[in-house]
């Protein structure tokens, strides 16, 4: 059989993986241009920006501009780097859901918002994502700092820098906070904040009411075998932070915000995320915010839906807090 038509791995709906190496994504390509001038209902325009080109990282900046925001132009606004879902392997800032989300985020929020472009497995597999994810945080403090990037420059507070994302990306920023938490390098700034929507956490043994269905626990083992190579065990803390309770005990943010639906097959993880981050003995307040009757990630495909502008709501308060 011909290699190129032999599928080595399929992730319905999402991409097949064929044996000579071929990836057909069929979900999460989209592309839409970012906004020179503000959007008309937002009132936030964005750009993209390289972070890293021989790596292939960038992101796409979103900055409100408009109304009161146009009015208070010096005023400097909390940072958000926001890391995209996906399951590791498709989507990225620059697909309609993605861009419609920041957009709302920034004006809902009062932000200036950094969405990142990391790259994706399969033909990237883990830890590439988290490197990137990291490289694009350092990029973006540095920049707040005394970097050239002028909307950084001048608009973003260093004090108030949130990390956020989305299942996958949720996953990412945890991981991002670990990692700071590690303190291998003189970073120059500290996590105020962690929004983790729907996060995409996982292990060997169910928590809570989480399925017990084996065929859907295999799949699940699998597919993050699939995404990192077969590097890591699904046991890692990489996806099980219950692997790494010091990491957790070190978390570098002041808050985090867990929010979960409740149709989601990741719901048990994302509370009982919350729920092992207080007892560890981390200082930190941790909130849970949960959405009925809806599944994973409801928000990007209702976003006018009541439910995610009450939750989009509660992300704002969020980040805006003292």
């Amino acid at each position: 059989m011909d290699p190129d038509s032999e599928l080595q791995f399929d992730f319905p709906p999402f991409l097949r993986l064929y044996k000579s190496g071929r990836v057909e994504r069929l979900d999460g390509t989209g592309f839409v241009r970012a906004d020179a001038d503000p959007d008309p209902a937002m009132g936030v325009v964005s750009k993209d920006v390289p972070i890293d080109p021989d790596r292939g990282v960038s992101a796409r900046l979103y900055l409100p501009a408009g109304g009161e925001a146009a009015a208070a132009a010096t005023a400097k606004l909390p940072i958000v780097v926001y890391f995209h879902g996906g399951a590791f392997c498709i989507e990225s800032p620059f697909s309609p859901q993605y861009h419609r989300y920041l957009t709302s985020l920034a004006a809902a929020a009062g932000v200036v918002a950094v969405s990142v472009h990391y790259r994706l497995a399969p033909e990237h597999p883990l830890p590439a994502a988290y490197d990137d994810a990291w490289a694009a945080l350092k990029w973006a403090a540095s920049n707040a700092a005394s970097g050239p990037e002028p909307w950084l420059a001048a608009r973003g507070d260093l004090r108030r820098l949130f990390l956020a994302g989305d299942s996958a990306g949720a996953n990412i920023a945890h991981n991002m906070a670990v990692r700071a938490a590690a303190k291998e390098e003189d970073l120059g700034f500290a996590i105020k904040g962690l929004v983790l929507m729907n996060p995409y956490f996982w292990g060997k043994d169910p928590v809570g009411e989480e399925t017990r269905d084996a065929e859907v626990r295999a799949r699940m083992e699998s597919t993050w075998g699939f995404v990192c190579g077969g590097r890591y065990g699904i046991e890692h803390p990489f996806v099980d932070p219950w692997g790494s309770p010091r990491a957790w005990r070190e978390l570098a943010s002041e808050r985090v915000l867990v929010t979960v639906s409740e149709m989601d097959l990741f719901r048990e993880r994302g509370k009982a995320y919350a729920e092992g981050l207080e007892k560890s003995g981390w200082r930190g307040e941790v909130q849970v915010y949960e959405t009925e009757g809806e599944d994973h990630v409801y928000y990007l495909s209702q976003p006018h839906s009541k439910k995610a502008l009450n939750e989009l709501q509660v992300v704002a308060s969020f980040i805006n807090r003292p």
